[in-house]
């Protein structure tokens, strides 16, 4: 069983930053993911990391404001968003792939956390 808890999200202005994390615990390493909800639509693919952090993979909508990382010493990944837009806001989810990844399908995670709420202000 892999459990992922998410922090890091809060309330912050248009062009202001925050940075997610997502702990794993129960499998050393493993390719990750991070996903966003906002409200009244679709579950979204933002970034995701393989098993070695030497491959990620974006949404355009974030690409080039959003980085993915990895401490695989730690279990964690890391979300640093800049340059935050209101359209940004969502509840933001890590996931869990068991492959090597990484991965834009939500359907290839097999482990989700309960999701962070992150809300931009204009």
């Amino acid at each position: 069983q892999v459990q992922a808890v998410e922090s890091g999200g809060g309330l912050v202005q248009a062009g202001g930053s925050l940075r997610l994390s997502c702990a794993a615990s129960g499998r050393t390493i493993h390719a990750m993911g991070w996903f966003r909800q906002a409200p009244g639509k679709e579950r979204e693919f933002v970034a995701a990391i393989n098993w070695g952090g030497s491959s990620t993979r974006y949404a355009d909508s974030g690409r080039g404001r959003f980085t993915i990382s990895r401490d695989n010493a730690k279990n964690t990944v890391y979300l640093q968003m800049n340059s935050l837009k209101p359209e940004d806001t969502a509840i933001y989810y890590c996931a869990v792939d068991l492959g090597l990844g990484p991965t834009i399908s939500q359907y290839e995670y097999e482990y989700w956390g309960q999701g962070t709420q992150v809300t931009v202000s204009s």
